[in-house]
């Protein structure tokens, strides 16, 4: 759940908001207009790596081909060999 303050709210209230992003993100407003978003480190990340993968032919090549049942899984045993 995102909880919604405005700049001058979010200023006064900036350490517990640091500390309340690391649950959910956090929206900040001016004018009841979005201007900004406080995430945890974690969150950040990882949205960083799913644009990442996102951005990637080959990785999204996969993930289609592994949707439409066209992906082959084998025994990780087969390493051994």
């Amino acid at each position: 759940m995102t909880s919604t303050y405005s700049i001058t709210k979010a200023q006064a209230n900036f350490p517990a908001l640091v500390r309340a992003s690391r649950d959910n993100p956090i929206t900040i407003t001016r004018n009841n207009e979005v201007v900004g978003y406080l995430l945890s480190p974690e969150r950040m990340e990882a949205i960083v790596e799913t644009m990442e993968i996102l951005a990637n032919p080959d990785a999204m090549r996969a993930i289609l081909d592994y949707e439409n049942g066209r992906t082959k899984f084998h025994p990780l045993s087969i390493l051994d060999s």
